[in-house]
């Protein structure tokens, strides 16, 4: 692979891990500053667009490990084994997805929860979004490992 290219798939990462950290250092703080006739107003407002952005990102961020295995199975380069260990990383942040962010941002759209109920689920949200953050880390630390061990295959 060509450096320019490896360079670019973790920028996009990076952009992706920095947009999350973001959301959880600004958006949720705010969201939890609000009361829950606000939280739902804005919800409903800004919750499909920053749902959007964020679905585009991840799965943009979550196919570029897998493209790096597949490129390194066919190549058979030595660095397959961090390009699966990323992988790995990237199905596990996906899943929490579908575990428990899409249940809840449903409901989060249908204004299910009371003041207290609403407060307490945006705390527990806020953990989970922090435990998704370390699972993409862990991801793009195999990732800059798998192109790490690219580059030195190449050279060598």
């Amino acid at each position: 692979m060509k450096q320019f290219l490896l360079f670019f798939l973790v920028a996009i990462f990076a952009i992706f891990i920095g947009s999350q950290i973001t959301e959880g250092v600004l958006l949720v703080p705010y969201w939890q500053s609000l009361s829950a006739s606000d939280f739902y107003v804005y919800y409903n407002q800004f919750g499909k667009i920053i749902g959007q952005y964020f679905t585009v990102l991840t799965i943009i961020s979550a196919l570029i490990p897998v493209f790096v295995a597949v490129y390194c199975m066919f190549v058979n380069y030595k660095a397959l084994k961090f390009a699966l260990i990323s992988t790995f990383f990237a199905i596990l942040f996906i899943t929490s997805f579908y575990v428990y962010f899409k249940g809840v941002n449903e409901l989060f759209f249908a204004a299910a929860f009371n003041e207290t109920e609403l407060k307490n689920e945006l705390i527990i949200w806020s953990y989970w979004h922090w435990g998704r953050i370390v699972l993409e880390c862990l991801s793009l630390i195999f990732l800059i490992l798998a192109f790490i061990k690219i580059q030195k295959t190449n050279f060598n």
